[in-house]
């Protein structure tokens, strides 16, 4: 009986080893499937914690759109309708000067007058030689007809009467290099005046009395008057390409100065170069302003506002656009929430707003204040 009740009670043993074994086993697997769990909830929450931060969310609008007539504005500079550096054309000194910056000339009024010692010599000797000149003329003139007559007699040979004729041509000559050295040295004298060639406002003075004058060489000019006409003026403007098909000979402007913002100056395109400069890609256009009352001043500074006909202009505000190396483009969002680049032409700049003159349609929703990192494909949040 003890050997089966030992047998009995051994197999209990390992019926209870066996299933303390299986219950640590089973205290296992499920701590491992609860550890597993929680660990794909915790990433489950992870992820869409990442996604919920990684959405953009952008604001949009559409770009405005007007027709009729719009004002295109450019700067420029006033320039006189002639404006002409006045040199001197002889050597010698300033004697005087009789006109100072700001004076009004007329034409042919004097400006300086210049001492000129060597031209003054080298024309009295000019006159001596041209003198001396005429007397050897006439006498060799008188000899040719003597002997003419003589040989009419038969007095002397065809040889001797050629060489006087001879003697006469060369004496012709001689005289007519003196009349022409006497001329020039003249003209040179007369130079001693300077006078303003058109009427106008003397703008620069760079002489004083006893400058040296020099027209030996280019370099050794010395620039005496910077004369200018202030009636009427020149402006010239860059006309963009985009706008260029809108400017016409004789087409009116204004021209406004920021010292006189009420005042408005009337203008007129009187010339256009007639090709674009294919570096600036823009129209260069001569406008031409009266100056009656001589309120302008060469040099200055104007804003022109020229009138252009348009259809359909877009005009989108500074903070959506987006200048990188391709370009200045605009972001905007297409009907399922992805980011669409366009690159954009700028037209005119009204300062808080550009116009858009192409790559844009009216009915694009764009994005306000875009990232810098925002690319094409990109999904985002449309907020209101």
């Amino acid at each position: 009986m003890s050997k089966i009740d030992n047998s009995n009670s051994n197999k209990k043993n390992l019926w209870q080893v066996r299933l303390a074994f299986l219950l640590i086993i089973i205290f296992f697997v499920l701590s491992l499937i609860l550890t597993m769990l929680a660990k794909h909830s915790q990433a489950q929450k992870l992820a869409l914690s990442a996604n919920m931060l990684a959405k953009v969310y952008v604001q949009t609008i559409t770009a405005d759109a007007s027709s009729g007539i719009q004002t295109l504005a450019l700067p420029g500079t006033l320039k006189g309708y002639i404006e002409s550096p006045i040199y001197a054309r002889t050597n010698g000194y300033v004697l005087h000067w009789y006109k100072d910056i700001g004076s009004h000339v007329k034409k042919g009024e004097l400006l300086a007058s210049i001492d000129t010692p060597e031209v003054d010599q080298s024309l009295a000797l000019a006159i001596a030689t041209l003198n001396q000149k005429k007397s050897a003329f006439n006498l060799a003139e008188s000899s040719f007809n003597r002997w003419q007559k003589m040989r009419e007699r038969d007095v002397v040979s065809q040889q001797e009467l050629d060489e006087r004729k001879s003697l006469l041509m060369q004496a012709e000559a001689e005289l007519k290099g003196a009349e022409a050295d006497v001329t020039r040295l003249t003209y040179l004298s007369n130079f001693k005046k300077v006078t303003a060639p058109f009427s106008g406002i003397i703008t620069q003075r760079n002489i004083d009395v006893g400058d040296l004058i020099s027209t030996s060489d280019a370099q050794s000019q010395k620039l005496m008057f910077m004369l200018s006409q202030s009636n009427p003026l020149r402006l010239y403007v860059d006309i963009p390409q985009a706008y260029a098909d809108h400017i016409h000979i004789n087409q009116s402007v204004t021209a406004t100065l920021k010292e006189m913002p009420t005042q408005v100056f009337p203008a007129k395109i009187v010339h256009t170069a007639g090709a674009i400069d294919p570096v600036t890609r823009t129209l260069h256009t001569e406008i031409l302003i009266k100056n009656d009352h001589n309120q302008l001043l060469p040099g200055s500074l104007v804003k022109v506002s020229i009138p252009i006909e348009s259809k359909d202009v877009l005009k989108v505000p500074l903070n959506a656009m987006l200048f990188r190396a391709q370009g200045a483009t605009i972001a905007t969002v297409t009907k399922n929430c992805k980011v669409k680049i366009k690159p954009v032409s700028i037209g005119q700049d009204f300062g808080n707003r550009l116009e858009i003159i192409k790559g844009l349609d009216s009915s694009d929703q764009i994005i306000l204040n875009p990232p810098d990192s925002i690319e094409d494909g990109d999904i985002v949040e449309v907020t209101h």
